[in-house]
């Protein structure tokens, strides 16, 4: 059995090759307005973190039972911490400067 040599197979193979990665490009990525949350605000991490320490105080529990899960601006201009303390929810409002105003059952 003789293997001739004189196909080319190279301008299929580039071809084939050229076809794959063209499928591969992608998009731009999605402008701000087309991003998911762009308009959320939550609270910074510190200013969670005293609310969790302030409910800690006043549940009674080591501050490492305390984990905040949401937050959001409220019209006074600070923010609602939720905040789940060992299966017990609080709400915490706090201003922008971390002065707690309040820790409520939830």
């Amino acid at each position: 059995m003789r293997i001739s040599l004189k196909s080319r197979p190279l301008p299929a193979l580039l071809l084939s090759s050229l076809s794959a990665l063209a499928a591969c490009q992608s998009s731009a990525p999605p402008t701000p307005d087309q991003m998911s949350r762009n308009t959320v605000e939550t609270a910074p991490a510190d200013l969670q973190l005293l609310c969790a320490d302030a409910a800690a105080k006043q549940a009674g529990l080591d501050r490492a039972k305390i984990l905040p899960t949401g937050s959001r601006p409220v019209e006074a201009g600070g923010f609602s911490v939720d905040l789940d303390a060992s299966g017990r929810k609080f709400a915490c409002v706090i201003d922008r400067t971390g002065v707690v105003r309040s820790v409520l059952p939830a």
